[in-house]
């Protein structure tokens, strides 16, 4: 594929990908990552020495353990036991950050005992998946089900090492069942007839995003995100001069997350998905907004500054769409202004309408600025649209993790770099501190939780206590980022195991986590922000305290764990069919196969 036809869902790099591997093809996937997965968006920093030694002891105990309870690694490794030798491990290399126990390795009720209640609710903010370009030449994730001719760095197919090369036809009976195992081309695609289909590669990750999601974990409602495709720090070729020319490069398109969104919630006969639409500023990408207001009905927005999304109707046809900032007034604010109409018009029946969430942060790039991530254009446009609530994905971190980790030693050392008083983390620290008394302006940590927490857990530790301290736990909502991180499973354990250790909290002043924060911020404060009692039916339950239906009025930073919390929603009980689903598929005694759908790195 040329550079000017760049159709892939990843924005790295040939070069890039010459040093990774897909994250699912690892034969013994560990319960828990023991390295960082890339969704494609950033280059992952390579295994370090630290997450070696948790893989090696994890096996260690996973020997041990299997041949006392008489069962293969595999599947000693895909049971909850699995899960708490990695925990262990984990504790044994970088210190006690998890509540485990030696028992949990052998018992289920012991391994619970610590872990995410049975009654949680879950409402998981960051969720992705994938499409299938309407090429045939492709890389990237794409390359799972479409060959990737002309690539220099490869000699084969990487992503199709088992094929063979020869003109054998795909017989048109399994082409169309979509068997993928006898096609004779080592490059051609899998299956001719699914090419251009609108919703994914074979379908497999359709199907994945509902197991993994709703059956292998406790995620009770969640987000369907998107890209705005275009990032110019990673991606080379022809920039897009407008939405037609940006949309063949998106991950998922917005119509494609209203569609997955619609299908999920007709199969459960309830809503389990909300989708969000992409936000092209500008006013030249105004018909967008309104087409995407009337044809796909988002629950609320998507942006990211660093892409170039942005237009002008005072912009020559010809130029290149730009990076953007939040408080633009003449890019930003038209677009803003269409929203609030909608807002208004539209308060029953999407309620939601006026979440504004903004990647911040994942971008490899020095440039201190907005428009790449920082977050000083946060204060102007929270102040000058309060209906609007700010959710800035990511918590605005730089890149550090990915390009390089050295100014991570900042929060380590003797003597760090003080910003008001706590060790500095460039852009989330600042984010933080701004945010402050900015009540609109929510923290969400996708990826920037899944990614510090299996390599700098301290660093995780300094992250969520700013902002606790900042912002409270009211004001903090969880995202996995997954599929590409697999299942979300092993990712709410960790969040609800995990407690910031007593002499960081006595040396920088940060809090306890409460088992009251851990439920705001695993789901309440998201249930709050896209009232999901109020767009759910009745026989579905309410969000109650105390037998009083929980608003948006009396919903606030006081708010306590219910009482009454078996009537949240009620997703635990026989309520919809996904419920029933999930019950049945456990009762079978499935287990999830911790399969990631990102990239690791394999090479420096």
């Amino acid at each position: 594929m040329s550079g000017e036809d760049r159709r892939d869902d990843t924005w790295l790099s040939d070069a890039q990908l010459a040093k990774c591997a897909r994250a699912d093809a690892d034969p013994f996937p560990s319960p828990i990552p023991t390295q960082i997965v890339s969704n494609g968006e950033w280059m992952p920093l390579p295994q370090t020495p630290e997450q070696k030694r948790i893989e090696a002891r994890t096996n260690e105990l996973a020997d041990g353990a299997a041949k006392k309870l008489g069962m293969s690694r595999r599947k000693f490794l895909a049971s909850t036991g699995g899960m708490a030798a990695t925990f262990l491990a984990m504790n044994e290399v970088f210190g006690r950050y998890f509540n485990i126990s030696r028992d949990a390795m052998f018992e289920s009720e012991a391994f619970a005992q610590d872990g995410p209640p049975s009654d949680l609710f879950v409402f998981d903010d960051q969720l992705h998946m994938i499409r299938q370009s309407n090429t045939t030449s492709n890389r990237g994730l794409r390359a799972l089900a479409q060959g990737y001719p002309g690539a220099a760095e490869f000699h084969s197919n990487p992503f199709n090492p088992e094929l063979h090369d020869g003109p054998t036809p795909l017989p048109d009976e399994l082409a169309l069942r979509g068997n993928i195992d006898i096609s004779g081309g080592l490059w051609r695609n899998w299956n001719p007839a699914l090419i251009g289909d609108p919703m994914d590669s074979e379908i497999f990750h359709l199907r994945a995003f509902i197991k993994s999601l709703f059956l292998d974990s406790q995620m009770t409602v969640g987000m369907l995100s998107n890209i705005t495709g275009f990032l110019p720090v990673f991606v080379t070729g022809t920039e897009p001069k407008n939405v037609n020319d940006a949309r063949s490069i998106e991950v998922l398109t917005a119509d494609q997350t209203a569609g997955v969104r619609d299908f999920v919630n007709k199969l459960a006969g309830s809503q389990r998905l909300y989708a969000h639409g992409l936000l092209y500023p500008g006013t030249a990408n105004l018909f967008e907004i309104q087409r995407q207001i009337d044809h796909n009905k988002p629950d609320s927005w998507k942006g990211y500054c660093v892409s170039l999304a942005a237009k002008q109707l005072t912009d020559p046809a010809g130029a290149s769409m730009k990076q953007w900032r939040l408080d633009d007034e003449q890019v930003m604010y038209p677009t803003f202004e269409l929203i609030r109409k909608y807002q208004v018009i539209l308060r029953k029946e999407r309620p939601a309408f006026g979440n504004i969430c903004v990647h911040k942060g994942f971008a490899p790039t020095a440039d201190d600025t907005p428009e790449n991530g920082n977050p000083e254009d946060l204060p102007k446009a929270a102040r000058d649209w309060p209906t609007f609530n700010f959710i800035i994905y990511h918590s605005c971190i730089f890149p550090v993790l990915f390009y390089n980790p050295d100014p991570l030693a900042n929060l380590l050392s003797a003597h760090p770099v003080l910003r008001e008083g706590v060790p500095d983390i460039r852009w989330t620290t600042r984010f933080a501190q701004l945010s402050r008394n900015l009540n609109n302006v929510y923290a969400e940590v996708g990826s920037t939780f899944a990614s510090t927490i299996i390599t700098f857990p301290t660093v995780w530790a300094h992250i969520v206590g700013q902002l606790l301290q900042n912002m409270g736990s009211h004001r903090i909502n969880f995202g996995s980022d997954s599929l590409w991180y697999g299942s979300p499973q092993w990712q709410y354990e960790a969040f609800w195991r995990f407690q910031i250790p007593e002499a960081l909290q006595r040396k920088w002043g940060y809090p306890e986590i409460t088992e009251a924060d851990k439920r705001n911020i695993l789901g309440l404060n998201s249930a709050r922000l896209y009232h999901v009692s109020s767009t759910i039916p009745k026989k579905f339950g309410e969000l109650t305290q105390n037998g009083t239906v929980l608003t948006k009025k009396n919903f606030d930073a006081t708010f306590t764990v219910p009482t009454d919390l078996g009537t949240l929603l009620e997703f635990t009980h026989a309520s919809d069919n996904i419920s029933k689903m999930r019950q049945r598929y456990l009762a079978q005694g499935a287990t999830p196969d911790h399969k990631r759908y990102g990239w690791i790195r394999t090479m420096v």
